[in-house]
């Protein structure tokens, strides 16, 4: 994670004690480790607070943690002021001006009289502060802006670029910070001192203390932050919880890029310019709803299953089990997204010349046409600064805005140009061989649906949208296991009655081909408590499993046992070849896959059945594989009741099919390019027949 090991929020407040039940506008504070957040903390006046961070930062700094805690008020005042009160430009000098100066108990501070004075003594008494909360009048300090003078610059530079932001001469009124900062700033002097040299001060002071004391702002992540409060969560504790855990969960790079700051008198709001990753990072995860334990259970009565009922019943029941992160762009491909991306920006931005040639105008009539030519030409990245008078031309390249004054282009081919003017026939329709501004895709227009897996397309249209960083779901991991005594590891050495474990890889494969995590399990033995702990284990570190062997219901079928056992099995015997049994079930709530053993059956279940129902468990949309018509290069006759998959391939645009349909003949796979499916009815092939051939490109592999 960071080089810092705990995060610490506080929203400050200058007011007085808010009483013991937790409310808004008082002091909130929030703890985060590691991307965990701790419940907020209500403080209810600042003498409370101070306790709290002191006992805090001696607890954190014995246990040797280091603590980044920040504040949401300014450490520093604009240019000018320190030098005018303190004689220099040290604003922790001033820090320590204000400590001696203020005055403050739980009902009541000298916040107002104090400010009143430093007008009066460097402001000739209109000014820098303003905003007098008080009943009675104080000398010095004005009510409003209406006498107001300010020898100073109104706004930090970083208030300047901070949309919203308010200025730290402002005293009461909604928004105001200037009274925080007054009451803020000697606590902080003060844990400074008591904690003396464990505390520095960004951006004034090197961070290589155990304890750094940050500017920061909540409005950074106010998106986040109201979608939280529409939540009816209190908008202050919100805003300290989720900041907090936001920059508990940044990478240390990106924390040094947000401190690469250079302000030493005036400060600076920490994660300014940064906001969009701030966002992100503080944005909390859809937690998807858990599975139903019945919801592989088949109605009543259901002896045989048909194909198509059973991948209706899995459609139905399933749902997205993983969680959401946001991602750089780049690293999007193959990623489901989370949520709808929205364009930020038009495509095209502003219209454009769809060709190399000449802009002008209002088209053209039919006829010869002489426009003068405009000094200066326009092309993409480089807009011509200026407008085209009407009547004249100027050269545009493909790609370019069009310029003021330019509605229409003419390719360049059907142009004779001397450099100075151009002659050309007409008719051309005004508006021919532009492009206009987001007829592609407007701003704020959804460019991509949830659910969508990203291709390289779609990483090329929200480039073009302005989208740099992208909500997805988390990669589905596919927990793959192979049981049975009777398998070995390819290359070792098998006896009599074993064989090589060809699913396993098979499977791993297949599962990294759709574009999820493989986690390798394994093979066990037909030892039910070997099985259990496995299983076990699985459920921690996948969000599905697939089992190959051992789900039927023989004696040494320990994965049908096991799921029988914890009450969550479902065996659907299924009217397909080849496949037939295909148990299902939940183990700790993670769905389990329980596939033939034969390798050709466990492939085709894992096609049919498997692939488009992790598609679901992804986040992704049901996945229908596309299939074509073909005519058959075989005969084959089919009696009714099962629906059959025969390995096949197209060879002069013609589906042959492998020799034999046995399913013990694995060299049929490697040798197939797809699969022929033949539906439940009776079904007499002959050569020339169409039949529905289904590449294993359409299934993801």
């Amino acid at each position: 994670m960071s080089r810092f090991d705990t995060f610490v929020v506080v929203d400050w407040s200058g007011g007085n004690d808010r009483g013991a039940k937790p409310k808004k506008d008082a002091i909130w504070a929030c703890i985060a480790r590691e991307g965990q957040t701790e419940e907020p903390v209500y403080l209810r006046n600042r003498q409370v607070a101070e306790e709290w961070l002191r006992d805090l930062l001696e607890a954190e700094t014995a246990a040797r943690r280091r603590v980044m805690i920040g504040f949401d008020f300014p450490f520093g005042y604009p240019a000018g002021f320190c030098r005018a009160l303190t004689g220099g430009d040290d604003p922790l000098v001033l820090w320590d001006w204000l400590e001696k100066q203020i005055n403050d108990a739980p009902k009541g501070n000298n916040r107002f009289d104090v400010a009143g004075e430093i007008n009066r003594t460097i402001g000739n008494g209109r000014g820098p502060f303003w905003g007098n909360g008080l009943s009675r009048d104080i000398d010095g300090l004005p009510r409003n802006k209406t006498a107001y003078a300010n020898d100073f610059i109104e706004r930090r530079a970083c208030e300047q670029q901070a949309k919203g932001s308010f200025a730290c001469w402002q005293l009461s009124g909604a928004g105001a910070v200037g009274s925080q900062i007054l009451m803020g700033l000697p606590v902080l002097a003060r844990l400074r001192r008591h904690l003396a040299g464990a505390v520095s001060v960004w951006p004034f002071e090197p961070l290589d203390t155990p304890v750094a004391l940050v500017e920061i702002w909540p409005g950074l992540i106010n998106p986040v932050v109201k979608q939280a409060e529409a939540n009816g969560e209190l908008r202050d504790a919100a805003q300290v919880r989720l900041l907090a855990g936001a920059l508990s969960r940044l990478d240390p790079s990106a924390l040094d890029e947000m401190l690469a700051v250079d302000a030493p008198e005036e400060g600076w709001i920490m994660g300014l310019g940064h906001e969009v990753r701030l966002i992100d990072t503080a944005r909390e995860p859809i937690a998807p709803p858990p599975l139903r334990n019945d919801c592989f259970a088949l109605p009543a009565g259901v002896a045989w299953t048909p194909v198509e009922d059973a991948l209706d019943l899995l459609r139905s029941r399933l749902n997205p089990v993983t969680g959401t992160e946001t991602i750089p762009l780049q690293d999007a491909f193959g990623r489901v997204l989370a949520q709808d991306v929205i364009a930020a920006r038009s495509n095209p931005p502003q219209p454009n010349s769809a060709v190399d040639g000449y802009g002008f105008a209002g088209g053209a009539a039919e006829g010869s046409h002489v426009l003068p030519l405009t000094e200066g030409r326009a092309a993409a990245g480089v807009p011509f600064d200026g407008t085209v008078p009407s009547g004249h031309a100027i050269r545009i390249l493909t790609g370019a805005a069009v310029p003021g004054g330019v509605d229409t282009v003419i390719l360049e081919e059907d142009v004779t140009c001397d450099g100075v003017q151009i002659a050309f026939r007409g008719p051309l329709k005004a508006g021919a061989n532009t492009r206009k501004a987001g007829e592609d895709v407007v701003a704020g227009d959804v460019a991509l649906r949830v659910g969508r897996v990203i291709t390289a397309a779609d990483l090329a249209l929200m480039s073009a949208v302005g989208i740099a960083r992208v909500p997805v779901r988390k990669r589905l991991r596919v927990a793959v296991l192979s049981t049975g005594d009777e398998l070995v590891e390819p290359g070792d050495a098998a006896a009599a009655g074993q064989i090589f474990d060809a699913n396993r890889p098979m499977l791993l494969s297949m599962a990294q081909a759709f574009g999820f995590d493989a986690v390798d399990l394994g093979r066990v033995a037909d030892d039910r408590e070997t099985l259990r702990a496995r299983l076990d284990a699985a459920a921690q570190s996948a969000d599905v499993i697939l089992t190959s062997g051992g789900a039927s219901a023989g004696d040494e079928d320990h994965v049908s046992a096991l799921l029988q056992e914890a009450g969550a099995m479902q065996e659907w015997r299924i009217a397909i070849k080849p496949g037939r049994p295909l148990a299902l079930g939940l183990w700790q709530g993670v769905p389990v896959f329980g596939l033939p053993g034969n390798p050709v059956a466990a492939m085709v279940c894992t096609l049919v059945f498997a692939r488009p129902a992790m598609s679901l468990l992804a986040g992704a949309a049901w996945c229908e594989p596309q299939g074509f018509d073909v005519p058959a290069a075989f005969e084959k006759r089919k009696k009714p009741g099962r629906r059959e998959y025969l390995r096949a391939r197209v060879r002069d645009g013609r589906a042959e099919v492998f020799a034999s349909e046995g399913s013990g003949r694995i060299s049929g796979l490697s040798w197939a390019e797809g699969l022929v499916e033949i539906g439940d009815g009776e079904r007499h092939i002959r050569p020339g027949d169409p039949v529905r051939f289904i590449p294993y490109g359409s299934f993801g592999l």
